[in-house]
């Protein structure tokens, strides 16, 4: 029999202690926000990264930046070195971003390390990303019909917006003189920094209290739990290729319908989400890019996992995503992609559980409404006063439906899947945890 090689008590102690660290950004950011796309619409996300940019624990925000906050952080991390206090903006959505109303925000967490503990090594990254309600472009909210990325709004490349603990005035003014509603975003960039400055703490809190080198290697080792779990779960999918093919109505110009195909091949504890065949990138903004393509793919797996684990790197860990670049699925620049994140990224959702209905019939529900429903408003305010003259926007999401399943509404049945191919839950557990 062999042995674990930790303690599966203070694992689940520091699952819930990254978890908690996570949800609590979250709050930090929801409160103090200034928009009700962030404090009522709740758009952003939270999550904690380690020194090599692997994801250590994501709060149950919004699926669809799974996939490609890390690819952000990824990006800034091979190409800047941050110091103490600094913040990293971006929102390019060729450089991990989605598209240009979410911006991202990533800043180092430095621990006390060595010999008397005067020296400091950086140990995590602090990272949140939140939908703003206008980044400038053609139209109130940024998200109209355009043909190039430039008609969208402002481009952020990874740029410092706060150094050593010191907001850069000059970078803060150039993004606010780009924007409909200055004050608006001024409040929700000073948020998403309070929220990373909140991770921050409880990161040092937590290193404090159990010692670094134990949160070092228990961050590992969670990342290693989803992981194991995760190839679990897939061993329980049927090996085999399995297609499934969807179309964008249109993409704003008349050119639709807008093919997206994959094929899903399991073997094993490993799967392959290959999008080759989707429609070359079109001429409206219905394009969606890589970063858009990973996160269908994660969110649809891990929704078929149906034990609790973390949010983490190890989820993605056995998924090999293929998305060709110049197609709708993985657009190059300057492609126009505001709807691709909210609207393309659906239906490719949509089409890998197709795929995956055909490995598991009876688990994976029938299709959902297929759109986010976002509503832009904007314009001028007419009234009489202070305000009068000056631009506002608003964004709404209106609901949508969930597709029905043999166990119910869908996401109960999501919630009971591969439990009973593996016969027990039991069964599930020795998999993952060999003795």
């Amino acid at each position: 029999m062999r042995r674990r090689g930790y303690d599966p008590v203070l694992l689940e102690v520091f699952r819930n202690l990254f978890f908690a660290a996570s949800e609590e950004m979250g709050v930090a950011l929801c409160l103090s926000s200034f928009s009700p796309n962030i404090k009522e619409r709740r758009d952003y996300s939270c999550a904690i990264f380690d020194a090599e940019g692997k994801m250590a624990a994501q709060a149950a925000h919004l699926p669809a930046h799974l996939g490609s906050m890390p690819m952000s952080v990824e990006y800034v991390i091979e190409r800047m070195t941050l110091a103490p206090g600094d913040v990293v903006a971006l929102n390019d959505p060729f450089r991990g971003g989605n598209h240009l109303p979410d911006i991202t925000m990533i800043s180092p967490v430095y621990a006390p390390a060595g010999k008397g503990k005067k020296k400091k090594r950086l140990v995590y990254y602090t990272a949140n990303r939140a939908h703003h309600s206008d980044v400038g472009g053609t139209a109130p909210g940024s998200m109209s019909i355009t043909t190039e990325i430039f008609q969208d709004g402002v481009v952020i490349p990874p740029v410092r917006l706060v150094r050593g603990g010191k907001l850069d005035g000059d970078v803060l003014g150039l993004i606010l003189a780009n924007v409909r509603t200055p004050e608006e975003r001024e409040g929700d960039i000073a948020a998403q920094i309070a929220a990373n400055r909140v991770g921050e703490r409880r990161i040092l809190e937590i290193v404090e209290r159990q010692g670094l080198a134990g949160t070092l290697r228990y961050t590992k080792e969670l990342q290693a739990y989803a992981e194991r779990m995760t190839r679990t779960a897939i061993r329980g999918i049927p090996d085999g290729s399995y297609r499934f093919e969807d179309a964008m109505e249109d993409d704003g110009f008349g050119s639709g319908p807008v093919p997206i195909c994959v094929e899903l091949t399991v073997r094993g504890d490993r799967l392959r989400v290959d999008f080759t065949g989707s429609a070359p990138q079109t001429r409206g903004s219905v394009n969606a890019v890589e970063s858009i393509a990973r996160t269908a793919a994660y969110y649809a797996v891990r929704c078929l996992v149906p034990y609790d684990i973390p949010n983490n790197s190890g989820c993605m860990a056995p998924i090999e995503v293929i998305a060709p670049p110049g197609t709708v699925v993985n657009s190059r620049f300057p492609a126009a992609v505001a709807g691709g994140n909210v609207e393309t990224s659906q239906r490719m959702a949509d089409v890998v559980l197709g795929a995956l209905a055909k490995a598991c019939p009876d688990v994976v529900p029938s299709a959902s409404c297929g759109t986010m429903n976002n509503l832009s408003i904007g314009g001028f305010d007419p009234r009489p006063g202070v305000r009068e003259g000056k631009p506002y926007d608003y964004d709404e999401t209106p609901g949508g439906g969930m597709g029905g399943g043999l166990a119910g509404p869908g996401e109960d049945a999501m919630n009971t899947h591969l439990t009973n191919t593996l016969n027990s839950p039991v069964e599930a557990l020795v998999h993952a945890y060999p003795f």
